[in-house]
């Protein structure tokens, strides 16, 4: 009877024991899942496509729709320097105005002659074509009797287009010959813009209808190729181009290779810039020349000049011309500078003709050039006289 008793106690106790445990339980409370095991996904023939995905054969897949780069059109080079002479304002405030000034008053005497040829000097003409240009005014004005703001104009116009050179050959040779491109190298000092003009100067061969083959030979400057490359993209120009501090003159050679092979119109050649006192730096300028010749003879050689340098310049140009036969000058930075007379010093004292000018940071204010029009910006417009 005892353990009976004993029996029945402990099923009293288990089940207020559940009851308790049942009753204490938030409803709200509901237990999480047991966990189970990953499922490894299913591949080749086993695995399923999603119940809401059509199956598509490759044939049905419609491939993207490739875009062609965008090149740009490079303005006309006809007539560009007459666009672009609103640039040379400085020029113009300090040599056109200010000749006006003084050829205007009513008495011109010998003070006033001087003070014409201060003014051309410091516009960085040179002293013997100062005075040459001087002498021909006094003997016109003398014996044509001129008084009229328009009349001295004109002569001072056309007394301008002589001392600069209306005579002077000033086009570019790059049209190819029967079996190669033409060839185009350009050098110049450090920091004259040359670069930047080498890659102006292919959008003004693709603006004439050049095809054209850029030669990043300068090799020592990292971002030069990149420089180069980039300008030449977006006008559709190649740019052969080797490893940062290679050869420069395997790779001019091997850009000149490259035109014959796509049988370009033009090989345009960026050489390094280099201090022209340098004498080793100059006689790996002449061994570019001498390995590119290979190929055949260079057509043009292109000297870059900052204008803003002055007569410094002329003294740079004096020493390239010793280096490689140089048949053209590119004055950039023109708009940068009031001495507009450095065109007439380079020339007369190179006997190199001045081709090409700078007008601006913009990638067509490259422009060939011009007498009759460079010699208008000067002046300004006769209706503000």
């Amino acid at each position: 009877m005892i353990e009976l008793l004993v029996v029945l106690g402990i099923v009293l106790v288990l089940a207020v024991a559940v009851m308790v445990g049942f009753v204490s339980r938030r409803p709200s409370e509901v237990l999480p899942p047991a966990p189970t095991a990953p499922q490894e996904p299913l591949l080749g023939e086993d695995s399923e496509p999603p119940r809401d995905t059509e199956l598509r054969t490759v044939a049905d897949v419609e491939a993207p729709l490739l875009q062609e780069p965008q090149l740009d059109v490079p303005e006309p080079t006809a007539g560009r320097l007459t666009r672009l002479r609103s640039r040379l304002s400085r020029s113009q405030t300090t040599l056109g105005r200010g000749l006006f000034a003084l050829l205007s008053r009513d008495k011109l005497d010998d003070e006033t002659w001087e003070e014409v040829e201060d003014t051309l000097l410091a516009s960085d003409m040179g002293v013997a074509a100062t005075q040459e240009l001087v002498g021909r005014l006094k003997q016109r004005v003398r014996v044509e009797g001129l008084t009229s703001p328009a009349e001295l104009r004109t002569i001072l116009r056309e007394e301008l287009v002589t001392t600069i050179g209306r005579d002077v050959d000033r086009s570019l040779r790059t049209l190819p010959h029967e079996d190669r491109p033409a060839v185009v190298m350009v050098v110049g000092v450090n920091g004259t813009g040359k670069t930047t003009t080498c890659g102006k100067l292919a959008r003004v061969l693709v603006a004439d209808g050049r095809s054209v083959v850029l030669g990043a030979a300068d090799t020592f400057r990292a971002a030069a190729a990149d420089q180069l490359e980039t300008w030449g993209s977006r006008v559709g120009a190649e740019t052969v181009r080797g490893p940062e501090g290679g050869d420069p003159a395997a790779i001019a050679f091997d850009a000149v290779a490259r035109g014959k092979a796509v049988q370009a119109d033009t090989v345009l050649v960026d050489t390094a810039g280099r201090l022209h006192t340098k004498t080793g730096l100059m006689d790996e300028l002449g061994k570019v020349k001498r390995v590119v010749e290979k190929h055949g003879p260079i057509d043009e050689t292109l000297l870059v000049l900052d204008a803003t340098t002055g007569q410094n310049g002329v003294v740079q140009a004096r020493v390239f011309t010793e280096a490689v036969q140089v048949t053209g000058v590119v004055l950039t930075k023109l708009d940068g500078t009031a001495k507009g007379g450095i065109v007439v010093a380079v020339q007369r004292e190179l006997g190199i003709p001045v081709k090409l000018i700078g007008l601006g940071e913009g990638p067509d204010d490259l422009a060939p050039f011009e007498p009759e029009a460079f010699a208008d910006a000067l002046l300004g417009d006769e209706a503000a006289l």
